[in-house]
């Protein structure tokens, strides 16, 4: 061979298509982003930090995942857009480079109560094929199989047109078999309703025998309907009724009936207060309505299917004695095993596709969990892993990945296991963009994006970018507590008393005796899925005195704002009207002070059919949501407006003292500076809060309550590094007031300062629900007999 051709060729140019290597974002507006310009890496992994508040969801969800949603649904044709939700161009200038975007975020799973984990994956189809080829005996199809399938018959004649004037009618029967349980509709869950809570028997509805609350027995009408329908005498005792009476007292069917001249419908008392009551969000009614409700309705397990919510039928089919109600119910790690002992030809492709499915599961950190599990029980954090099973197995690659703090709920043992998941998506070609606050997870990231550098309108800037490495010597917040570590108390508070629980046997529980001590700040710690949930929640009497704090989403619509929620609107009101002379209805931009033009909304929505909507600032009233009328009233030197727009910070000082002071309002202000929220505008819709902001917001409402013991279910979800040791001061500031306060968390910084650590384990679902250390912090991190333990003594350098 000659020298010539042994030379290397010159390597070609770079391809054109190369050089679109990076996610360009130009001149983001949204929310409190100020002009924002960055260039993100592609597959690469980024992380995006800063303090809550920051900006980091509006950039990453609001501006690069929505306009990428945005345009995906322009690819489609105007007729299927107009079934699509609207979606309206982010404020930002450019948005170059961007890829398919798949989101997996924080959201809790659909609280449907027909929605379990195996519904919700794609485990539960696959196993009712499976069962109705496998099964014996065999019962029918998969539906058959199915708790969300009724069984129905129908036969009757059907018209059939033929041609111009050939009309036939013939006979047809309809026959569909399903799994559902008839007795409980596949809820696994009856209600019985407390018939002594609803009325005095004793007396007759003439004198009032009515226990419900509003239902005044001379003038309200609902009372006067029952009263003068004829179904019932008025003036008798309602436990000498005859069965006719009481049935149609209680199960009457709808009709119109005349009162006092005016057309009404009669119905009976059961299916009126299922209507009226039971048909609401639990959580959307007043206290006094949520107390009767839950004194009158008591939830059992259906007798009939055991709370399996599957028929005779489909439980009487079995593959090697197990039926497909034995299947959900086992752990899916124990499920696994026995799917991989199925050796069966025929179904082969189902096996490997389930099993693929299970083995995610397994994988990912939630063998512990079982099919049947309702999906509403699960945890932001489980919720978002069980979004993530779908995706592992995917083929897809140059796919953008947007994850919302994929640790919140993890224990420090889980962290590394969902790091590398996120390794592993990007290496298959994806771009990964993590929104998170845990140093352990911004540690493995190609690239850092640090948002900042305070929260609301003190952030919205870009305060770093490049390297993890850069990020520890840039001097931004983020980056000087990036190595904080929490230190040991050097002495630990005395219990002022126990509470005791014997038996604990909720979900995984192993018949659990504790005494969690009283007065002092307890952290009950344990690897996701130990039990400590189950312990926390299930064991402690939710009565008098214990004031829960858990994290179920905030319940509000666009409207809704922290004024609002917290009650502060009331005293503020107040204050307008009494200043003023007029009422406080007036200053309610949802009652009468509302700008007309608007409804109150401060924008006006124009719907344009396939295209997307526009919100345009209302012209009337700027935005100000008020009738310009009510605007002339003034307090403190301010209109009700202004009031609203001030931050939580600057009311705190207007109502704190002068002229303005009103101490029911400042009250409130001070609690939610407490919680670090001071940076929130009174009049900021509920719907632009993070889901961090969302919880502390509602501590700050529960911290009112006339309350001993308080229950927090992981506080830190969504805290800056920065804001933990703001919230260690808020948890002793409370536990030197009185309080007991006991702590769900993670968190080690959380777990250094406790007088007292109360760890479950050794692992998750049937290896877990054991207490394996309870005592001082100090003793757990010296014995580092348990996996809380090692971590937490290499986390304070034991």
């Amino acid at each position: 061979m000659s020298m010539a051709a042994r030379t290397p060729t010159q390597s070609p140019a770079p391809h054109l298509a190369d050089s679109h290597d990076m996610i360009r974002v130009h001149g983001a507006r949204v929310n409190n982003l100020k002009d924002v310009s960055i260039e993100i890496p592609k597959r690469r992994l980024t992380v995006f930090t800063g303090v809550s508040g920051s900006g980091k969801s509006s950039l990453v969800f609001n501006t690069i995942a929505a306009e990428s949603q945005r345009l995906i649904n322009e690819t489609y044709s105007a007729f299927l857009q107009g079934f699509m939700p609207t979606l309206a161009r982010p404020e930002v200038d450019v948005l170059d480079g961007l890829t398919t975007v798949i989101t997996v975020d924080q959201q809790r799973m659909g609280v449907d109560p027909r929605s379990t984990v195996g519904t919700a994956t794609d485990a539960n189809a696959m196993l009712r094929i499976l069962f109705s080829r496998l099964g014996k005996p065999h019962i029918g199809p998969p539906s058959a199989y199915s708790f969300n399938t009724a069984s129905v018959r129908a036969s009757g004649g059907i018209t059939v047109e033929r041609g111009a004037d050939r009309t036939k009618t013939v006979k047809a029967t309809f026959n569909r078999t399903g799994g559902m349980c008839t007795r409980c509709e596949g809820r696994g869950a009856v209600s019985d309703i407390d018939l002594t809570q609803l009325y005095d028997d004793s007396k007759s509805l003439a004198e009032g025998a009515f226990t419900i609350p509003g239902w005044k027995s001379d003038s309200q009408w609902t009372v006067q309907v029952y009263a003068q329908s004829g179904f019932v005498d008025p003036d008798k005792p309602i436990r000498e009724y005859s069965k006719k009476e009481l049935r149609d007292f209680l199960y009457g069917e709808p009709v119109k009936v005349k009162v006092n001249g005016v057309n009404l419908t009669y119905e009976g008392l059961i299916p009126k207060i299922q209507k009226s009551f039971l048909s609401k969000d639990k959580e959307a009614l007043q206290p006094h309505i949520r107390a009767f409700v839950e004194r009158a309705v008591t939830f059992t397990t259906c007798p009939e299917c055991d709370g399996t919510r599957l028929s005779e039928g489909a439980r009487s089919s079995k593959i090697k004695r197990i039926s497909i109600a034995d299947a959900c119910a086992m752990e899916i790690r124990d499920l696994a095993k026995w799917i991989r002992g199925l050796d069966e030809p025929s179904v082969a492709p189902l096996l490997t596709a389930l099993q693929q499915t299970l083995d995610s599961f397994v994988e990912i950190g939630l063998g512990y969990l079982s099919l049947d599990r309702p999906s509403g029980t699960l945890s932001g954090g489980e919720a978002q892993r069980v979004k993530m099973i779908r995706h592992l197995g995917s083929s897809l690659t140059d796919v953008t990945y947007i994850f919302d703090e994929p640790t919140i709920g993890l224990h420090p043992h889980d962290i590394q296991r969902m790091n590398d998941l996120l390794l592993r998506l990007r290496d298959k070609g994806n771009t990964v963009l993590v929104v998170e606050h845990k140093p352990e997870t911004i540690a493995i990231a190609d690239h850092v994006v640090d948002l900042g550098p305070g929260a609301g309108t003190g952030g919205g800037t870009v305060c770093f970018e490049g390297t993890v490495e850069g990020l520890r010597t840039g001097g931004t917040i983020t980056g000087r507590h990036f190595d904080d570590r929490a230190t040991l108390k050097e002495s630990v508070r005395k219990p002022t008393g126990m509470l005791e629980i014997r038996g604990a046997s909720t979900h995984n529980l192993q018949d659990v005796d504790v005494d969690i001590p009283l007065g002092v700040l307890t952290v009950v710690t344990g690897v996701a899925g130990s039990g400590k949930s189950s312990l926390v929640h299930g064991s402690i009497p939710a009565g008098e005195g214990v004031v829960s704090v858990d994290q179920g989403a905030i319940r509000g619509s666009r409207r809704s704002n922290p004024a609002t929620y917290t009650g502060l609107l009331e005293p503020i009101r107040k204050a307008f009207a009494k200043a003023n002379g007029v009422k406080p209805a007036l200053f309610s931009a949802n009652s009468e002070g509302a700008c007309p033009a608007c409804n109150g909304a401060g924008v006006i929505y124009t719907d344009l059919g396939m295209m997307a909507g526009v919100a345009t600032t209302c012209e009337d009233c700027e935005g100000k949501r008020f009738d310009a009328s009510v605007l002339e009233y003034h307090f403190g030197g301010r209109d009700i407006s202004e009031v609203l727009a001030m931050s939580v910070t600057e009311a705190e000082e207007f109502f704190g003292a002068g002229e303005a002071r009103t101490p029911a309002a400042h009250a409130i202000l001070r609690r939610l500076a407490d919680v670090g929220l001071g940076y929130l505008s009174l009049g900021q819709p509920l719907t632009t809060l993070s889901g961090g902001e969302r919880q502390r917001l509602k501590l700050a409402t529960h911290m009112a309550e006339k309350g001993g013991v308080y229950v927090l279910d992981e506080p830190t979800a969504g805290l800056h590094l920065a804001d933990v040791e703001q919230l260690l001061g808020l948890l002793d500031r409370l536990v030197d007031s009185g309080k007991s306060v006991i702590v769900v968390e993670h968190h080690q910084a959380v777990m250094a300062h406790a007088d007292w650590i109360i760890d479950l384990g050794p692992g998750a679902g049937h290896d877990g629900g054991k207490i394996v250390f309870e005592g001082a912090p100090a003793d757990l991190v010296a014995a580092r007999s348990t996996l809380t333990g090692e971590h937490l003594a290499a986390y304070v350098g034991g």
